[in-house]
């Protein structure tokens, strides 16, 4: 009789999100979460200034004590439309780790900010290869939690600078073409 080898449910090379403190926010109807460890802070939404020839997800840059941080529409960026501002939408100020292993702060614009949660790894599991909405890659897993799934976000994929970079690059390089109104003549 042939045996079977189990596989390990994340193989080698897959991170899967670990144990520890989560900050919750909503996005579209669905809950995500990103590491504590990340967040640098939690601002009302506001005061952005609109930068050209950005892809459409960069809704623009704030002024931080100083600091130009850009702002990201992380609806936009999952490829669900535009974010609604309404009186709890908020941008979370995300800190990253570029390329060079220096940080990057960025905001992302959130619906909604839950709750700081405590996540157990006996809660995560790895996440879907289909069917959640956003590519695969930028999720390190999916935690339960009373009944319900929280997409634990991969931030340093979903908030890639150099992605972004070169996205903006692309826009910049390939504007859209003017549009003729039709003036019914």
């Amino acid at each position: 009789m042939a045996t079977t080898e189990q596989l390990p449910a994340v193989l080698a090379g897959n991170s899967l999100a670990g144990a520890g403190q989560y900050l919750t926010f909503v996005l579209a109807g669905e809950t995500y979460a990103l590491g504590i460890l990340n967040i640098k802070e939690i601002i009302d939404y506001g005061n952005l200034t609109e930068v050209p020839m950005m892809p459409a997800f960069v809704r623009g840059v704030i002024n931080l004590r100083g600091s130009v941080v850009p702002v990201v529409d992380l609806a936009a960026r999952f490829g669900k439309g535009s974010t609604h501002i309404a009186k709890r939408t908020g941008i979370v100020i995300v800190e990253t780790a570029a390329d060079t292993d220096d940080q990057q702060d960025i905001g992302i614009i959130v619906d909604a900010v839950n709750e700081v949660v405590d996540i157990g790894q006996q809660d995560i599991e790895p996440p879907p290869s289909f069917g959640a909405g956003i590519r695969p890659e930028f999720i390190n897993g999916m935690a339960k939690r009373n009944g319900k799934f929280i997409i634990l976000l991969n931030v340093n994929r979903v908030l890639s600078v150099d992605e972004m970079a070169d996205l903006s690059k692309t826009a910049s390089d390939n504007p859209s073409p003017p549009v003729l109104e039709d003036n019914g003549e």
